[in-house]
């Protein structure tokens, strides 16, 4: 069976025993996971000591996870068993650290897939990795702010007419990401100002590859235009998203939680909630202006491409 190893790592502006107290009590579990925050009509259900719960959804499937041993504000065990989409065990771990005024939260699991699954392994890794990622955010904004500054709006499949733009393609790792995109936007931005009669929508960024193992990411930021400048500079390239039809899915909050939005429609299509036409590449529109928006308001509306 081969075997998996996840580690993930945040520090929270919280003492270590109000971390603690949290993660030990599974009715909180609910507000912070960021598997449930995916499947809103998941089915929870927390023991009575809470220290045991059991979960049933059409997109995360299904399990169970109990406290098998806890040190007072330093760790916590669990057995992890899921029952669907196929039956494996885990065993999962949280460390806390106290510094100063914040803790050093550490999340980890261990665990083997099927042996007919030992191809995937780093994707799974990779996957797993990043859902740890996702919760040790929301986790952080649970303990710091009392509530999660992620909402998802499940707006469903609509049609989505077609648009030129101009825009700039890049490639980076995810740590590079946002900083790289807020200088392709300021380039562009800088570019159409005084063309803004020909601007034409919100500005957006194409996605056309996402490696989770090799942590690598090509993607086009751009601005949707009436018509194509002449005279592109260096750098600028043209390019059209054609009509078709889409899942969109809106988030609401800092752009350091898009990932639930993502990984949602990722787990969507391949719970085959939609037909996911991946000849387009999927696109993520930014409604309003981080630079006058708060970010627990900034609205981002994330689209797949569905077969017809």
């Amino acid at each position: 069976m081969p075997k998996m190893s996840i580690q993930r790592t945040v520090e929270v502006h919280a003492p270590a025993d109000k971390v603690f107290n949290t993660l030990n009590d599974f009715n909180s579990w609910t507000a912070w996971s960021p598997w449930l925050i995916m499947d809103p009509k998941a089915k929870v259900t927390v023991r009575e000591d809470a220290k045991y719960y059991e979960w049933d959804g059409e997109r995360v499937g299904s399990g169970q996870m109990s406290i098998i041993n806890e040190q007072p504000n330093e760790s916590i065990d669990y057995d992890l068993l899921f029952l669907k989409p196929w039956k494996s065990k885990a065993k999962v771990s949280f460390y806390t650290k106290a510094k100063g005024d914040s803790t050093e939260v550490t999340w980890t699991m261990d665990s083997s897939l099927p042996f007919f699954m030992f191809w995937m392994k780093p994707m799974m890794e990779a996957f797993v990795g990043m859902d740890y990622e996702r919760g040790l955010n929301l986790l952080k904004d649970y303990l710091e702010h009392g509530e999660i500054k992620s909402k998802l709006d499940f707006k469903g499949e609509s049609t989505v007419e077609g648009f030129d733009y101009v825009g700039i393609s890049t490639q980076c790792s995810k740590e590079q990401l946002g900083e790289k995109m807020r200088q392709d936007l300021e380039k562009l931005g800088a570019f159409m100002s005084d063309k803004q009669d020909h601007v034409a929508g919100n500005p957006f960024s194409i996605y056309a590859k996402w490696d989770m193992v090799k942590n690598r990411i090509s993607y086009t930021s751009g601005i949707p235009v009436t018509q194509i400048p002449d005279n592109l500079p260096a750098g600028i390239e043209a390019g059209k998203i054609p009509t078709t039809k889409a899942y969109e899915l809106r988030h609401t909050g800092p752009y350091l939680h898009l990932g639930n939005a993502w990984s949602t429609l990722n787990n969507m299509a391949r719970g085959k909630a939609f037909k996911w036409n991946k000849k387009i590449w999927p696109w993520e529109v930014y409604l309003n202006d981080p630079a006058n928006t708060p970010e627990e308001e900034l609205i981002t509306s994330v689209y797949f491409p569905v077969k017809s």
